[in-house]
């Protein structure tokens, strides 16, 4: 058992990391406007600078990436359509089946056959089918990839296997978005910029405050065109702030520390081996997301928590996320304190 005075250890997600004072002052300081009726100068420098960084013509800021992947799917697909994505997908499981209620999508699940979080070409294919069939057949209008895959545990697309499956799916006619609230944790993976893993997408999204330290905020990308209906559909949503430069300078920093992203990494494989050397059974993380299977998850996770080690779940384990609000040292207390209470 802790100390009152023993310092809490939030391993439950790189979400809950607090802007630091460099983010505070610029966010203090912004240059507004009302974005609604001129577009707010600091949320104009910002769409034009994640559009830069992501290699697409245009981008459109939005309150969290949830938001961002329904405005893309309900521009790409009609009532109706079905659209396909990996098996455990943030868009199939994490949005409240938005997807199909207000996208008005049929959702699909493809199956991991490639590697954690990755089907292969042929897989994707089977799931299209054939064209042409008859009229009262479901169409498939859209492929939804995501890089990193969360629910594998922050696993990584390389960019060869983006491009298979991208041929695939324009062989068939489908639109592709790619969600990549964390495509900079890929890229810091796979030591490329950002807009190398977007290579040949309609759309994609990226978020701000998933281990980048911004307190909110995500982005939508892709053509101008898009942007211009995906700006119509986002207002719909509620999703039309104001002053909204406060929050897009706080994400023009972010955007400047995704190279701080690989010592992440480096606190997840420390994290990783001490508890693999402690007896648990961990994956490899290929980024800052470990999974631990553990025999009695709540029972796991109380005594984290007597131990002041927040963690969360995830697909039946037992989920840790490295992020900037942790340090090495704080990563090697964790593993002091699990060893020292004689867990797992």
């Amino acid at each position: 058992m802790t100390s009152p005075d023993t310092k809490s250890l939030d391993f439950r997600s790189d979400t809950v990391t607090q802007p630091d004072e460099a983010m505070r002052r610029a966010m203090a300081s912004a240059e507004v406007g009302d974005n609604v009726l001129d577009r707010d100068p600091t949320m104009k420098r910002l769409e034009e600078r994640a559009a830069a960084v992501l290699g697409m013509p245009a981008a459109l800021w939005t309150p969290s990436g949830t938001m961002a992947n329904l405005i893309a799917l309900s521009v790409h697909l009609q009532r109706g359509d079905r659209f396909v994505a990996p098996k455990g997908a943030h868009v199939l499981v994490n949005e409240l089946g938005s997807a199909a209620w207000l996208a008005g999508g049929m959702p699909d699940p493809l199956e991991h056959d490639a590697g954690p979080g990755r089907p292969t070409p042929e897989t994707l294919a089977a799931a299209i089918g054939a064209r042409g069939g008859p009229y009262y057949t479901l169409r498939t209008t859209l492929l939804c990839l995501e890089n990193t895959h969360n629910a594998s545990g922050g696993s990584v697309i390389p960019p060869h296997e983006h491009a298979q499956l991208l041929s695939t799916a324009r062989q068939a006619g489908l639109r592709v978005h790619l969600d990549g609230a964390r495509i900079w944790h890929a890229a810091a993976a796979l030591g490329l910029p950002p807009a190398a893993l977007t290579v040949g997408v309609d759309t994609v999204s990226a978020c701000f405050s998933k281990g980048l330290g911004a307190p909110v905020g995500s982005v939508v990308a892709g053509s101008a065109s898009f942007v211009e209906r995906a700006r119509r559909m986002r207002q719909m949503l509620g999703g039309g702030v104001r002053q909204g430069g406060v929050l897009a300078a706080a994400a023009l920093i972010a955007l400047d520390r995704i190279g701080d992203l690989e010592e992440d990494h480096e606190k997840a494989r420390k994290l990783s081996g001490g508890l693999a050397e402690l007896g648990w059974e961990v994956n490899s993380p290929e980024t800052n997301i470990v999974l631990a299977r553990v025999a009695d998850l709540s029972v796991t996770l109380e005594s984290l928590g007597a131990l002041g080690i927040h963690a969360s779940t995830l697909g039946g384990r037992v989920r840790f996320v490295t992020h900037r609000d942790l340090s090495m040292a704080d990563v090697e207390e964790a593993l002091r304190r699990i060893k020292a209470g004689g867990h797992p």
